[in-house]
């Protein structure tokens, strides 16, 4: 019995379109509905539908410029593994949000709580960024690794890629 195009699409996170849609998004995103639409071959209507339904579902989550951090003057790298007090996490999450230099931070298992990317100007600066989230309650302990290349930065393509 041959399955059905819709109740595949439902259950799949996406299908063969959206990921050539996000493919084409990935690699210019600036591209409007209609360019989309024209490149991919398909009605204007079906590219904002699925725009829609990828947002909808949380696939989508934006459009976001990329940026070269150093071109910035954020030169410096680094990952921080977080030891923190029992049942703080929340606390202490939105104490390093409130940090500029703090990008990202991951709850993780093993020997620290936190994962933390920052970035900082220099050595100096990124002391401070340290004195910053040790200042943050609830930090218990901190260790620090500076990135010294990104081989393999951050991406999707290969996911969307095997879904094509």
């Amino acid at each position: 019995m041959p399955s059905d195009p819709q109740t595949e699409h439902s259950d799949q996170a996406v299908d063969a379109l959206d990921a050539r849609l996000l493919l084409l998004l990935t690699d210019e995103p600036r591209l409007g509905v209609l360019e989309c639409s024209r490149r991919l071959g398909v009605a204007r209507g079906t590219v904002q539908a699925r725009l829609d339904r990828l947002v909808a579902r949380g696939v989508l989550t934006g459009f976001p410029p990329a940026l070269d951090l150093a071109a910035m003057g954020y030169g410096l790298t680094a990952f921080a593994v977080l030891e923190i007090a029992q049942g703080r996490r929340h606390e202490v999450s939105e104490g390093l949000a409130a940090i500029n230099e703090v990008c990202e931070v991951h709850a993780t298992t093993g020997p620290g709580d936190l994962f933390v990317r920052v970035v900082a100007r220099s050595n100096a600066d990124l002391q401070r960024v340290i004195d910053s989230i040790v200042d943050v309650p609830g930090v218990q302990r901190l260790s620090t690794s500076i990135a010294l290349s990104t081989p393999v930065p951050p991406r999707v393509r290969p996911l969307l890629e095997h879904v094509v």
